[in-house]
């Protein structure tokens, strides 16, 4: 069985105070903290490592190339995905961009991009660039007052059908928590030959992935939410629709050929991975999976529920206190919320003030917000690394921060928020 309070040993960073106060972290969804073994992988790889990949020859370049390869293979295996096919990038923002850039090379007027209201700006942007450069046409998903997607409305609509050539969705909103029915709707978008994305930044620190069983054409996620360092990222695609893709930049160790005239493009992955790679990045970013795997992703996924539900039950304790999305399970970590009229970033400021880390603001996901009739909101989000005290300083912290602004459990205050 775990200790997870003994785990708590392995980040470092948690032994901080903030303001005075023993530091309450509660913004996993945003970055989640490094273990030791992350911090220490990466030193070790820069101090007696450190060389280019591929290209050099040297003990120090084999010894590279070798850690960085090692690195993809740990990331595939942790996916259920064959090392061939997981591309590094420097984020999920850059994986969706590649996506977008080289699937949407063929798209012309009359074709259609499908994703929803839900997704983060780094699944909407992409998406409206392709469709201004190419002429397609962008629509979306509606989602229901809880933040889950309309499947049986947007089948009525006929929202995917024979002109949609790319779907996207968040497999799980870093706002409501909500996990979207992938499964459904890769199976709807596949029987009309459309291509499926799905941005898994917040699934995959979450729960088990097999790629697989998700049944989508790419996958996008993150290191630095995943216990890796920033500056790494992945995209992972099926090996012969990557096979056809064309080369999302251009440079060196990307090609198979160069002329003046005309250059041709190495196998994937290596095609979308030009110039000089994240290296150690990648090799953070094995140790952080490794970390995970000798926990177990499916204990990870225990942990989590627990705290999300022991969160939302103590959160419902608290007066003019608003929840998006689901007030219960299943549901995943990132639990955002409005506090009376008081605005988002007041609150987080006071929080800050008793130690308690977590992010205010719409999280990048503007439209979602707008959708369900807010601004802004407040969100704390868990990682295996919090304990139910941490979630406990957090309702403390709330029921001070309606004290400090004068609210009382009686007042009859419109759910909204407040420009401070």
């Amino acid at each position: 069985m775990i200790d997870w309070s003994a785990l708590r040993q392995d980040f470092p960073i948690l032994t901080r105070r903030i303001a005075g106060r023993p530091l309450v972290y509660l913004d996993s969804a945003n970055t989640a903290q490094k273990p030791r073994a992350v911090v220490d992988a990466m030193a070790e790889f820069s101090l007696n490592h450190n060389a280019n990949i591929a290209r050099a020859m040297h003990t120090l370049g084999v010894e590279a190339t070798s850690a960085y390869e090692s690195a993809r293979e740990t990331v595939a295996k942790f996916i259920g995905a064959a090392p061939s096919e997981v591309i590094f990038t420097k984020n999920a923002s850059e994986s969706l961009n590649l996506a977008a850039h080289s699937l949407g090379a063929g798209l012309k007027s009359g074709d259609e991009v499908v994703i929803s209201v839900a997704e983060h700006h780094s699944n909407i942007v992409p998406w409206q660039l392709l469709c201004q450069r190419s002429g397609a046409r962008l629509r979306w998903f509606d989602v229901d007052d809880q933040g889950q997607i309309d499947l049986d409305g947007a089948k009525e609509d006929g929202l995917i059908n024979d002109q949609t050539k790319i779907v996207s969705i968040t497999a799980m909103s870093n706002v409501t928590g909500v996990a979207s029915p992938v499964n459904q709707i890769a199976a709807w978008a596949h029987d009309h030959g459309a291509i499926v994305l799905a941005d898994g930044a917040q699934l995959v620190p979450h729960s088990p992935v097999d790629v697989a069983a998700l049944g989508v054409d790419l996958l996008a996620f993150t290191g630095h939410k995943l216990l890796g360092p920033t500056g790494i990222g992945v995209l992972w695609g099926r090996y012969d629709l990557l096979a056809d893709m064309p080369p999302f930049l251009g440079g060196g160790e990307m090609i198979e050929l160069v002329t003046m005239e005309r250059s041709t493009y190495a196998a994937p992955p290596h095609r979308f991975e030009a110039g000089t790679s994240p290296i150690a990045q990648a090799v953070g970013l094995a140790a952080g999976i490794n970390y995970l795997e000798a926990i177990g992703m499916s204990q990870v996924e225990t942990r989590l529920d627990e705290l999300t539900a022991y969160a939302l039950g103590r959160l419902a304790q608290v007066p003019h206190l608003r929840i998006l999305g689901p007030d219960h399970l299943p549901r995943g970590g990132a639990v955002a919320f409005t506090l009376a009229d008081i605005h988002p970033h007041d609150v987080m400021q006071v929080l800050d003030s008793y130690g308690v880390a977590v992010r205010g603001g719409h999280h990048c996901a503007r439209p979602l917000h707008q959708r369900l009739g807010i601004q802004a909101s407040v969100r704390a989000s868990m990682g295996l690394y919090n304990t139910e005290e941490d979630i406990d300083t957090l309702v403390e912290a709330l029921l001070a921060t309606l004290e400090f602004f004068k609210v009382s459990p009686g007042d009859d205050q419109q759910q909204g928020v407040r420009h401070g």
